[in-house]
């Protein structure tokens, strides 16, 4: 009988101590309930490592286990408009971890409930941060990266060929995220401890209006830089008018004066040639009535002299030599 009473009590013992001892996972925290009340808490303390083995009442308390290490929550992608009314697909997603694992198990229950929570939360404040940004703010990393560009491309005065300024850029956007969303996750027993933007994807009318942005802008700099051009051009050819002017009135000026120069010293030299002499003088003039015969006069020229012109002179002396001869011959 003794026997017998001595297996019950060890029975009865093992069964006690199964249904009171349990294990605690290094990467799990745990909290007991007692009639579905939460009264202790395990390994909850991110500063101590309570792992290993621990007893509770048993029959009447039920262990809790709720995950202790970093989660991760990978949001859907979203469509949402940016400030300057660009429509755009946001993917991003966070870190978080359960930091009250009894407020947490009382509203959320489960890990499926906590990401439906973060679902709305998240994706809500992501929608409200881009569509308090221009395009440009999301898609730049960082405000102080200044990109590479032509400088001849810019125009005073004018936005174009400049890129437009980056007050914030995308870490910061990430950072208002996550402080607008920590307060609002927190009352779950939720720490949000990081939020970043996985992907973002131009919707297909979103790129088109780029590319004709894009286009426009080529266009007014190509359109700038022919008027350019045309303006140089002009300048070219107005000098090279000019010039050429110029040129060639030099060019006139100095042969009249080479002309006249020239004349002058043949004058002086005919002078001094034909006023050596008598004979010399009047031979001059007979040349000269000479080319004065054989400019006026040809075969067409009907000219009518008297008899003391200095024209017809010559005609008489020819008359007066001519005789002589006419006798002699005789």
């Amino acid at each position: 009988m003794k026997p017998l009473i001595t297996l019950i009590l060890l029975g009865v013992a093992l069964v006690l101590f199964v249904s009171s001892a349990f294990t605690v996972d290094q990467t799990q925290q745990i909290f007991i309930t007692e009639f579905g009340k939460p009264v202790r808490t395990i390994n909850a303390d991110p500063a101590k490592n309570e792992a290993g083995l621990h007893f509770k009442k048993p029959f009447i308390q039920q262990v809790n286990r709720i995950e202790k290490r970093i989660l991760e929550w990978d949001g859907p992608a979203i469509e949402m408009p940016t400030r300057d009314k660009l429509y755009i697909t946001v993917d991003n997603f966070a870190r978080w971890r359960i930091s009250n694992p009894q407020v947490y198990f009382k509203k959320l229950r489960d890990e499926r409930g906590a990401l439906s929570r973060l679902d709305d939360i998240i994706g809500s404040e992501t929608r409200n941060v881009i569509a308090a940004h221009d395009l440009i703010e999301v898609i730049r990393s960082e405000k102080d990266r200044t990109p590479e560009r032509d400088e001849t491309l810019v125009v005073e005065n004018t936005n174009l060929g400049t890129l437009p300024s980056i007050q914030y850029g995308r870490s910061v956007l990430n950072a208002q995220i996550l402080k607008a969303a920590q307060p609002k996750v927190s009352i779950w027993g939720i720490e949000l401890l990081d939020v970043r933007f996985k992907r973002i994807n131009y919707k297909a009318g979103v790129i088109e209006k780029i590319y004709a942005r894009m286009s426009s802008e080529r266009l007014q700099i190509a359109e700038r830089f022919r008027s350019e051009g045309a303006g140089e051009a002009a300048k070219i050819l107005g000098r090279k008018e000019r010039d050429l002017l110029s040129i060639e009135s030099g060019a006139y000026r100095k042969e009249q004066e080479i002309k006249g120069e020239a004349d002058a010293k043949a004058t002086g030299i005919y002078a001094a040639a034909y006023n050596s002499s008598p004979v010399a003088a009047d031979f001059y003039q007979f040349t000269k009535t000479l080319e004065t015969y054989q400019k006026a006069l040809n075969k067409d020229s009907t000219v009518i002299l008297t008899s003391d012109s200095d024209l017809f002179r010559l005609f008489k002396r020819m008359g007066a030599s001519a005789a002589p001869g006419a006798k002699g011959g005789e």
